[in-house]
């Protein structure tokens, strides 16, 4: 088992484990009917309710004009959306590696760009007044390595004023941070990525 873990994990080092968003198009590969539900489901019993509430408060300090009980569910949304997410992809492995295994068909989903589009998803479903959805993507100047995430902001703000909502970093595990006090990610609007990746390929 242990000489597998390590042939996925060259081959993710190597390429195969790319987050690969030059095929988020949503038209490639549809995202699973996850029969959303209307209200939120309960906490996940991995997400720290401490955790959750300190992401509603940072949404909430986003902008006055935010309704609290909207912070408060999309912050539980993101925490136990992940954990279903989590389940529904079969994580048991760091991201590269399933994203490998994932590129040669063993696992069913779990790409960075099927975590942005699935958590997007569920975002949108609850249909917030005072919230907006977004998807970015960073490092598009490597196709490798490139990473996709979904951003909560208030409405109307643009993405940059927002919070990152990443649960593929670190393998299931819920990472939120502001767009721009993120570090290890410099981010871009997708739309705007894509279109650079539609003139590089028709090069």
């Amino acid at each position: 088992m242990a000489v597998i873990t390590r042939i996925f994990a060259i081959l993710a080092v190597l390429s195969v484990a790319a987050c690969q968003t030059t095929t988020d198009t949503s038209s490639r590969a549809s995202p699973p009917d996850l029969s959303l539900p209307v209200d939120p489901p309960p906490i996940a019993a991995l997400a720290d309710q401490a955790d959750v509430a300190a992401l509603a408060r940072e949404i909430l300090a986003l902008s006055p004009s935010i309704d609290p009980e909207e912070a408060a569910r999309a912050a539980a949304i993101s925490y136990s959306h992940t954990a279903v997410l989590r389940a529904e992809y079969q994580i048991v492995d760091p991201p590269l590696i399933h994203n490998a295994k994932v590129n040669a068909g063993i696992k069913p989903r779990g790409l960075c760009w099927h975590w942005a589009e699935d958590m997007e998803r569920r975002l949108k479903a609850e249909q917030f007044t005072t919230l907006d959805l977004h998807r970015a993507i960073a490092n598009h100047d490597n196709i490798r390595v490139d990473h996709s995430t979904a951003i909560v902001s208030a409405k109307g703000a643009d993405m940059y004023q927002g919070i990152v909502v990443d649960p593929w970093r670190k393998g299931g595990e819920l990472t939120w941070i502001g767009v721009l006090d993120d570090r290890r990610y410099k981010w871009a609007p997708r739309s705007e990525v894509l279109k650079i990746y539609a003139a590089r390929e028709a090069r």
